[in-house]
């Protein structure tokens, strides 16, 4: 038990950082500073996956699936809003106009 005791105080400690990260943002700008979550959010990848690594024991493993799936939603989940958010900044292209010259 107290070989899971280290990589389970990284896995609460990230949870904490990240939950103090995200709550000091305001709303009005969240959307541009998604970038900036997505790389905390590698982070969480990361250290799932150390967890991974020194997993002895089926706890070891949940946590580490765990922290990996919560990562990875939010690094996915963050790049599809990112593209949205720039999406509404592109130009639109104009279509061609009926009856015109060929």
């Amino acid at each position: 038990m107290t070989d899971l005791l280290f990589p389970l105080t990284i896995f609460v400690l990230a949870i904490l950082v990240g939950f103090e990260v995200i709550s000091k943002v305001p709303a009005t700008l969240h959307t541009p500073l998604m970038s900036g979550a997505n790389s905390i959010h590698g982070i969480v990848l990361v250290g799932g996956m150390l967890i991974a690594a020194e997993a002895r024991d089926p706890l070891g493993y949940v946590l580490a699936f765990l922290a990996m799936s919560f990562g990875a939603m939010n690094v996915v989940g963050g790049y599809v809003v990112t593209d949205r958010m720039l999406q509404m900044f592109r130009k639109k292209t104009a279509a061609p106009k009926a009856g015109g010259k060929s």
